[in-house]
């Protein structure tokens, strides 16, 4: 029997589903679209939702919600994708994986009038006119239109220009003309059909065929040199060397590569995912944008591959034909072969891409913290409360290291971390009273016993994490402390060790191995570091203490001021008991150095 019990009218719309792709769409109560998907199967798609109880909590409340469902037959998976692609937009579901909005990306367009104008713009109107982008990085657009402007002398005002306009005479030439920027259509000094040559050659560079240009620009000035036309030559080198010095900007990455589209997705397991696509034409890379998706229903990084790719189609009219990928995605697509890599030139590519989906997250994090620091703070607390396996988020954390040297003077440290960044004011350091000689499991159980026993009797809050510098050892060590003490299971314990960086659970034999990019891993890593520099600090300080007290402060009639002298004067205990008794009393008087000669020569004469 089915998990979710639904209506009648609904049942029967399931049973009656084709097992041939489609789109289907779910309705709440209210008649409003909560979720649209995809499917290679309509009817084996659609029932998964209904015959079990999914490990999603969100899906299941999908479940719940959905009222009534519709659904629409196409041919193939690929049409399938268009469609969902296309209704999602259209509806904006709450249940659907959602894309954050680039329009803030800015386009180079090429103008649908006689006399096209080039020119960067943030706003694409259906009214023919041919866009290229989006550009990610602004700096790049205006270099090729900068290139542009080299190339070809083409208008840059808002006229228009038609050849009634022209034959009338109502064309005036501008200072454009003057500075040999614009070669004067609205006067009709250029034809039409020259202008448009020119501006498929602009095309030609907006959709990087930067080999073709340079062969026709070679060519022309082998014919122009050939007829004895110098100047015109030399104008056209010009131009080939301004096409070469962007060629060499551009971002080279094999001679051994043709034309080629990457995805590279960017996916730590969070609610949001970032795709990179990157076009690679004759070895270079032309065109290269970043996706953001929020996660709804816990979708595969398959799945989420196909929308990006679905919606780079849309947005910059690719056709694919090669695609490197880390992983297929969920639909077949009829013409494209999927190649995953997994070395040399190819492999090295798809890395790039990761690597800039990678940096797009940062650089979002980064803008977030910026401009709203509360939201990046909750992100990675509810992130550290998934990785941790937490009741709670973690808001104040404290994290323990033990540091001996060869058994001496055995201390331990407690660094405090809330909402993820150091409270240097909570630092404690201990001094451990109740262990003898090296033993961390039981200088750890010493100091969380001493450390929460004080806590609770002084009734100050208590940690929802603490994170031990140890393996399995610290972290019974641990456990033990905490169940003497009435907290076991209060409050949750997790042990760190150095070597391979995993985290270990009590009761647990198997560690979590967390993502290296991860910014819980940061952050536990950070706790670490800052707990072992507070305890060998304090180490430090303790060993340097008992060594001044048993050379000179056991000295009858020595003060602190005369030890402090002679440490000043002769930097160490060491260099004080070689010196010979004038250089001593040269720094304390006779009588004084006779007293420290003495006492750190004893050894040396025993019948006195």
């Amino acid at each position: 029997m089915a998990r979710h019990t639904k209506s009648q009218q609904l049942q029967e719309k399931i049973s009656f589903l084709p097992s041939t792709p489609g789109v289907y769409m779910y309705y709440d109560s209210e008649g409003t679209v909560i979720y649209v998907g995809k499917a290679k199967n309509l009817k084996r798609r659609v029932s998964s939702y209904f015959n079990r109880t999914h490990d999603s909590v969100r899906t299941n409340l999908l479940v719940r919600a959905i009222a009534d469902m519709k659904y629409i037959v196409v041919p193939t998976e690929q049409d399938a994708l268009n469609l969902e692609n296309s209704m999602i937009k259209e509806y904006q579901p709450r249940y659907n994986v959602l894309l954050k909005d680039d329009k803030s990306y800015p386009w180079i367009v090429v103008t649908k009038e006689p006399y096209p104008r080039v020119f960067m713009t943030r706003k694409r109107i259906a009214d023919g006119s041919k866009f290229y982008g989006p550009y990610t990085d602004t700096a790049s657009a205006r270099m090729v239109l900068q290139l542009i402007k080299e190339l070809y002398p083409l208008r840059s005002c808002r006229s228009i220009i038609t050849q009634k306009s022209i034959d009338d005479g109502k064309g005036r030439l501008c200072l454009d003309y003057h500075l040999k920027r614009c070669s004067g259509p609205c006067v009709g000094y250029i034809t039409q059909e020259e202008y448009g040559r020119q501006i498929e050659r602009v095309k030609q560079i907006l959709r990087g065929d930067m080999n073709e240009l340079l062969d026709y620009l070679r060519g022309e000035m082998e014919r122009l040199s050939a007829e004895l036309r110098f100047e015109e030559a030399h104008l056209l080198k010009a131009k080939y060397d301004a096409v070469k010095r962007y060629t060499a900007k551009s971002v080279i990455v094999s001679q051994t590569i043709g034309d080629i589209d990457v995805f590279g997705i960017d996916d730590d397991g969070d609610k949001e995912v970032y795709v990179n696509y990157m076009h690679v034409r004759r070895g270079a890379v032309v065109r290269s944008m970043t996706l953001q998706y929020k996660r709804s229903l816990e979708e595969s990084a398959a799945q989420i591959l196909s929308y990006a790719m679905q919606e780079v189609k849309n947005e910059l009219d690719v056709d694919y034909e090669e695609v490197l990928v880390a992983q297929e995605p969920d639909v077949t697509m009829e013409g494209v072969t999927f190649i995953i890599p997994q070395r040399g030139d190819k492999a090295k590519l798809l890395e790039v891409s990761e690597r800039n989906a990678r940096q797009y997250r940062i650089d979002t994090l980064k803008h977030m913290e910026k401009h709203n620091p509360e939201m990046r703070t909750m992100k990675l607390l509810e992130r550290m409360k998934a990785d941790f396996r937490l009741g709670e988020l973690p808001h104040h954390i404290e994290c323990f290291d033990n540091s001996n040297i060869q058994g001496t003077n055995p201390v331990a440290s407690c660094v405090v971390f809330r909402d993820g960044k150091p409270s240097k004011k909570d630092y404690r350091h201990f001094n451990i009273k109740t262990v003898e000689g090296p033993d961390d499991f039981a200088s750890m159980k010493e100091v969380l016993t001493r450390r929460y026993t004080r806590l609770m009797n002084e009734g100050e809050e208590l940690p929802q994490l603490i994170v031990v510098d140890g393996g399995k050892g610290q972290l019974s060590a641990a456990v033990e402390a905490l169940e003497a003490i009435g907290l076991r299971g209060v409050i949750a314990v997790a042990g760190i060790a150095k070597r391979l960086e995993e985290i270990y659970f009590p009761g647990d034999s198997i560690p979590l191995y967390i993502d290296k990019n991860s910014e819980t891993l940061r952050v536990v890593q950070h706790m670490r570091d800052e707990a072992h520099r507070f305890g060998i600090t304090h180490h430090r300080n303790r060993r340097s203490k008992t060594q001044t007290v048993s050379a000179l402060d056991g000295i009858p009639g020595i003060g602190p001021k005369t030890r402090d002298a002679l440490l000043q004067h002769f930097k160490s205990v060491k260099r004080v008991g070689t010196a010979n008794i004038d250089d001593i009393a040269a720094v304390i008087g006779p009588a004084k150095a006779s007293v420290v000669y003495q006492a750190l020569h004893v050894a040396d004469n025993p019948d006195q």
